[in-house]
C-alpha cells in the first residue's frame, strides 16, 4: 500500500569480503552461514566447518549466559553479544524475554550505568553528543550508519531510575529501552537509535573519576541548556523526519516537565518517566477493578512521593476520571492527593511546591508522614513512587487494609532495593487481600496455601507498544488520550488465570502478542485523528501492524 514501509533486512553480501561480514554485527551469523554462503561470501576457512541453525544458537548463547555467576557479568555477555552478532543478540531477547529482560534493563542496568565507564566497549550502539559539539549536531547525527532511523530514546543521565545523575554513564538506559523496542514488540533494531546528551554531571564521585569518559564538568543549566536540547530535537526531525519518535528517557524533575509540556505539540516525543510510568500503573488500576469492584472514578488514590512519576500517574489517573466521567480536569485531580518529603501537599503549602505538585495541593490539613495521610484521608489506593525502601511498613499497610477490604498497594520505585515493600510483606500484612504490584520483579508469594503472583508495573509493558504504533503508522504527534487507550488495552489484556491469582498485568512472556494489542490501539487513535503519515489507513489495521514487526531470524 502506499506509505507502507519495509523492515529492512541485511544488505546484498554477494561481492562482500567475508571477514568483513563476520566484524559487521547485523550481518554475521556465527556457525549459521550455509555452506553456500560460505562459498559465495568467502567465508570458508574463517568459520568451522560444522553449520548450527539460529535456534541452536540461541540455546547454546542461553546456556552460556546462565553460566555467568552474576548478574552484571549477565548484562556484559549480553551487551557483547549484540555488539558481535545482532541476530542472535534479539533472537535470544524474543525468545527468552521473561528471563533475560533483567539483565537487558531492569533491575540490572541499574548497576550497569554505575559502572558503565568501566565496563565501555568499544562497538558504538548509539550516538554521544555533548556540549562540545554545539552547533554541529545535525552534521553528526550523518555519522550514524543508519539513515532511515524512526525511535530515538535519549537521556542526559541527570535521574537514572532511584541511582541519581550517572551523566553519560546512563547510556545504558537507552540501549536498554530500544533492545526492549526490538524484543517486545518487534520494533526493527535498524530503525533505532540511543543517544545520550553529555551536559556534565553534578556527581562528584563521576567527576574525581580518572577514568569517567564523560565530561568533566557541572551540568549546564538554564537558556544554554534548553538551546542544546532544542538544537538535537531540530536536528533529529530535519534528518530523519516529522513522524521520527524521540523518547525522553531519565531526565532530572527540574527539567523532564518543563521539556515534554514544550515540545509534545511540536514533535513526536513523548517521556516514557512520566508518561510510559503513568500509563501502565493506570492500566493495572483498570485491572483491579475485576478483583476490587471499584472503577477508576470511585477510588481515593494516595501517593507516597511526588516526583515526575508520581505526578505523570497522578495526572494520567485524573484524565482517565476526566474521560469516564465528562467532569473537569480540575475536578476530577481531587480524587488524588500525594506525600512528599514534607509531609502532604496541601494548600497551604501552595507557595513553596515544585510545579508538577500544585495541581494535587488540595484544601484538607496538612499531616507530616505517610501513615498520618493514609489516616485522614482513608485511601482505597496507595501507590509508591519515592525510591524510599520499607516506607509502606506494617501500620500502613494494617491501616489500609482496616479500611478496605482490598486495599490496592502499588511500591513502584525501582530497583528492587528501592521498592516501597515487598509482595510478601504486602500480602502477609493485609491477610492476602492486599491488590499488588511492584516496579520491579518477584516471585510468586505462597500464603496461606494460596499462590499469589504479584503484577510487575513494568513500563515494557507500554513503551514499545507505543513506538510500534508510532512507527507502523508514522505518527506525528503522542498525546495523553493515545496513553490512556494504551493503558485500556493493555488492562484488557489481562487473562482470567492471572486475575485469580491476584495479578493485574500480563505474563512477560506473551509480552509481543500484548505490545501488538497497545499498538494497534494507539494507531488506531492516530488515524482517527488525522496524526498518521501513512497513508491510506491500512483495511485490516492489526495484519498490517503485525506485518511490519520484526523477527529475528537468517
Amino acid at each position: 500500500m502506499p506509505g507502507e514501509m519495509t523492515t529492512g533486512g541485511p544488505e546484498d553480501t554477494s561481492l562482500g569480503n567475508g571477514y568483513r561480514v563476520l566484524k559487521t554485527p547485523s550481518l554475521n551469523k556465527g556457525l549459521g552461514f550455509t555452506s553456500a554462503e560460505r562459498e559465495r561470501m568467502g567465508l570458508k576457512g574463517l568459520l568451522p566447518p560444522a553449520t548450527l541453525t539460529l535456534e541452536a544458537q540461541v540455546e547454546l548463547t542461553v546456556r552460556e549466559m546462565r553460566s555467568k555467576s552474576t548478574p552484571l557479568e549477565k548484562y556484559v555477555f549480553l551487551q557483547s553479544l549484540q555488539d558481535v552478532h545482532s541476530t542472535l543478540y534479539y533472537a535470544v531477547l524474543s525468545r527468552h524475554t521473561y528471563e533475560v529482560m533483567p539483565f537487558v534493563y531492569t533491575p540490572v542496568v541499574g548497576e550497569a550505568c554505575q559502572k558503565f565507564s568501566q565496563i565501555y566497549r568499544h562497538t558504538p550502539q548509539g550516538l554521544y553528543l555533548s556540549l562540545q559539539d554545539r552547533g554541529q549536531l545535525r552534521s553528526i547525527l550523518d555519522n550514524w550508519p543508519v539513515d532511515d532511523i524512526r525511535a530515538i530514546v535519549f537521556t542526559d543521565g541527570e535521574r537514572i531510575l532511584g541511582l541519581g545523575d550517572q551523566g553519560i554513564d546512563g547510556m545504558g538506559i537507552p540501549v536498554g529501552k530500544l533492545a526492549l523496542y526490538t524484543a517486545c514488540a518487534g520494533v526493527h533494531p535498524s530503525h533505532c537509535l540511543p543517544v545520550t546528551l553529555d551536559v556534565g554531571t553534578n556527581n562528584q564521585a563521576k567527576l574525581d573519576d580518572p577514568y569517567y569518559i564523560g565530561l568533566k564538568h557541572r551540568r549546564l543549566t538554564g537558556p544554554e541548556y534548553d538551546a542544546f536540547v532544542g538544537e538535537f530535537m531540530e536536528a533529529a526531525v530535519d534528518k530523519y523526519g516529522k513522524s521520527v519518535m524521540l523518547q525522553f528517557e531519565d531526565f532530572g524533575n527540574n527539567n523532564a516537565f518543563r521539556l515534554l509540556h514544550h515540545w509534545q505539540e511540536k514533535v513526536c516525543c513523548f517521556n516514557d518517566d512520566i508518561q510510559g510510568t503513568a500509563a501502565v500503573a493506570l492500566a493495572g488500576i483498570l485491572a483491579s477493578t475485576a478483583l476490587t469492584g471499584i472503577q477508576v472514578e470511585n477510588h481515593r488514590f494516595l501517593f507516597m512521593g511526588a516526583g515526575e512519576a508520581g505526578a505523570g500517574i497522578a495526572e494520567l489517573i485524573a484524565y482517565a476520571i476526566k474521560v469516564e466521567t465528562g467532569k473537569t480536569i480540575e475536578e476530577c485531580r481531587k480524587h488524588v492527593f500525594m506525600v512528599d518529603s514534607k509531609g502532604l501537599v496541601c494548600l497551604s503549602r501552595l507557595e513553596g511546591l515544585q510545579h508538577h505538585k500544585r495541581d494535587f495541593a488540595h484544601d484538607v490539613d496538612h499531616v507530616p508522614d505517610l501513615l498520618s495521610a493514609v489516616k485522614a484521608l482513608r485511601p482505597t489506593a496507595l501507590i509508591g513512587v519515592s525510591t524510599l525502601a520499607k516506607s509502606f511498613n506494617e501500620t500502613v499497610i494494617r491501616e489500609m487494609s482496616a479500611m478496605n477490604k482490598r486495599p490496592v498497594i502499588f511500591a513502584l520505585s525501582n530497583p528492587t532495593s528501592k521498592a516501597e515493600c515487598t509482595p510478601e510483606e504486602a500480602y502477609k500484612w493485609s491477610n492476602g487481600m492486599a491488590v499488588f504490584a511492584s516496579g520491579s520483579p518477584f516471585e510468586p508469594v505462597e500464603f496461606n496455601g494460596k499462590t499469589y503472583i504479584p503484577g510487575q508495573g513494568n513500563n515494557a509493558y507500554i513503551f514499545p507498544g507505543i513506538g510500534l504504533a508510532a512507527v507502523a503508522c508514522g505518527a506525528t504527534r503522542i498525546t495523553d488520550l493515545d496513553m490512556y487507550i494504551a493503558a485500556k488495552a493493555l488492562a484488557d489484556a489481562v487473562p482470567e488465570d492471572r486475575l485469580e491469582a491476584s495479578c493485574i498485568y500480563p505474563h512477560l512472556e506473551n509480552i509481543r502478542e500484548v505490545s501488538l494489542k497497545v499498538a494497534v490501539a494507539v494507531a488506531a487513535n492516530k488515524y482517527a485523528t488525522g496524526q498518521a503519515s501513512v497513508l491510506p489507513q491500512p483495511t485490516d489495521l492489526e495484519s498490517y501492524v503485525r506485518s511490519v514487526m520484526y523477527e529475528p531470524g537468517y
